[in-house]
């Protein structure tokens, strides 16, 4: 593993333990993390949404879930999507207009 991939698994485990500043090390990890790796980064930015819906930010947490949905489109691995339903399920519990349109797409 290089310092990367342990700042993203460093990520993964502050987000299970429902800790507040997963979102920080999860967003510095991702924002350097390539996007030719789109399934992957795809995986990892819904432990990012699930963070933010864990900190009450459900507008971040669409737009997270957005840009995943964005790389995980042609990606050949399942597990992207079934990560991605787990989002969009949480999401349906929260209302306004980003998360309306990312759940809207998602039926789409």
């Amino acid at each position: 593993m290089d310092p990367l991939e342990i700042d993203i698994m460093t990520g993964r485990c502050l987000t299970e333990l429902r800790r507040p500043h997963a979102v920080a090390v999860l967003e510095d990890a991702l924002s350097r993390y390539d996007d030719t790796h789109a399934r992957d980064k795809a995986l990892y930015m819904t432990w990012l949404a699930h963070a933010h819906l864990h900190a009450n930010s459900p507008e971040s947490a669409a737009a997270v879930t957005e840009r995943a949905l964005d790389l995980a489109s042609g990606v050949g691995s399942v597990r992207p999507g079934g990560r991605l339903r787990g989002v969009l399920q949480r999401l349906t519990q929260y209302g306004g207009p980003e998360v309306s349109a990312v759940l809207e797409r998602a039926r789409g």
